[in-house]
């Protein structure tokens, strides 16, 4: 069991969670390896799945999936590659609006 506390702007979360593992009994080394885990997950899945909202995505036929999935990640490279300071978000919503920063963004 790990208990996790989550603070927001106006109020702060605890809640526990439960685990099962095959590793002694060592509460800080447990807390540090579900930390990293959560810290990899949330880097690598937090774009894909909130901005380009992948989980939603209803492709599921043949190689379509994969292939939506590469076009998502190149969208995402390109996006992080323009210099100015925006979100993910908030850089895909101006390109669909802006021919000229659609221009930058794909012009790297």
């Amino acid at each position: 069991m790990l208990l996790y506390q989550r603070h927001g702007k106006d109020k702060r979360t605890t809640e526990c969670r439960y685990y099962i593992s095959s590793q002694e009994n060592n509460d800080e080394l447990f807390a540090k390896a579900v930390h990293f885990h959560w810290g990899i997950e949330n880097s690598l899945h937090y774009v894909p799945d909130v901005t380009f909202r992948e989980d939603e995505c209803r492709i599921r036929k043949d190689d379509a999936p994969e292939n939506f999935a590469v076009l998502r990640h190149i969208a995402r490279n390109l996006l992080q590659r323009e210099k100015t300071k925006m979100s993910i978000k908030q850089k895909q919503f101006r390109a669909a609006c802006d021919s000229r920063f659609l221009g930058s963004v794909l012009a790297g």
